[in-house]
């Protein structure tokens, strides 16, 4: 018995079926889906690649470059958990 094309045996019409709302391929399971998560994302690496900036322009070496900048990137996301604290 055929069932045509798009139909699956579990009769859910292919929502439980792991595509996406149009039914053309994989749902997306990706964190950063949403504009304001790709937002929030860029402001926190715009932190941290400010941080090792400034330390490449102060003539740093390049552990201290990369130490800061790991440091700038969490200072960022601290920065950004405390904005969206407070925005609430």
């Amino acid at each position: 018995m055929s069932r045509g094309p798009g139909r699956d045996s579990s009769g859910d019409g292919g929502r439980g079926s792991g595509r996406g709302p149009d039914g053309r391929g994989p749902a997306r399971s990706s964190a950063l889906t949403t504009p304001s998560d790709r937002l929030k994302g860029v402001f926190v690496l715009l932190v941290g690649l400010s941080g090792g900036t400034m330390a490449l322009q102060g003539g740093a070496s390049l552990a201290v470059v990369g130490l800061t900048t790991i440091g700038g990137i969490a200072a960022g996301g601290a920065l950004l958990w405390y904005l969206l604290w407070i925005l609430e």
